[in-house]
């Protein structure tokens, strides 16, 4: 099959944006990173009343904007690697919101969705928990010490939240990658070996455990 948008997807510490990166410039690929910016972030993680609900909607909102211009059309030209699947949103807003909150997001989602082209390939990195934070303890959004982060039982329930939607996940072909011995950053071998994966994935699932 042929692979024209792939999307890169992982809890917070994965290394999804390091390796969506990396695999655009292996397969010529053009790319669509998440803006990490979020004005309501630091008053979510602060658990100032209705910021959960602010912050979601702001990340909807920017990753709605960047992915409508993604036409098939386009896709044609060059390939594209995104750093973030649209649907994932809805992890996020499940583990975050209260239920009424959960009913404005959840029309607002339903809305924005019919504008949004699916991926053809999404690779999910599945990564251990305590291999999360200790990725988080080694940097810093943007070099910022004060930049917002998340505590260790949030990261946690997300990764969890993850492995849940992702076991479940049949919307397009999948490829799960084991990234207990894959460094997104630095591991140039595995990296070569997943391209190699990606060019021979067909419909469904496949899984890819990296060797030392």
């Amino acid at each position: 099959m042929v692979f024209r948008h792939l999307a890169v997807e992982g809890p917070i510490g994965a290394g999804k944006t390091a390796l969506a990166r990396r695999l655009a410039r292996c397969l010529d690929a053009t790319t669509i990173l998440e803006d990490p910016e979020n004005p309501f972030l630091g008053d979510f993680y602060s658990e100032r009343p209705g910021a959960a609900l602010q912050a979601q909607l702001f990340y909807l909102l920017n990753r709605h904007r960047q992915l409508t211009h993604l036409r098939q059309g386009d896709l044609f030209l060059q390939s594209t690697v995104v750093d973030y699947v649209f649907d994932k949103d809805k992890i996020f807003a499940y583990l975050n919101l209260d239920d009424n909150e959960l009913f404005i997001y959840q029309r607002l989602f339903d809305l924005l969705a019919r504008d949004v082209p699916s991926p053809d390939l999404v690779i999910y990195l599945q990564s251990r928990t305590e291999q999360l934070l200790e990725r988080l303890s080694r940097a810093t959004p943007d070099g910022d010490p004060e930049a917002p982060q998340p505590g260790d039982e949030y990261v946690r329930e997300l990764n969890e939240a993850y492995q849940h939607y992702f076991f479940h996940y049949s919307a397009t072909p999948l490829l799960v990658v084991d990234t207990s011995q894959f460094d997104p950053d630095t591991d140039d071998e595995a990296l070569d070996e997943l391209v190699r994966q990606i060019r021979g994935m067909g419909k469904g699932t496949r899984y890819y455990i990296a060797r030392k």
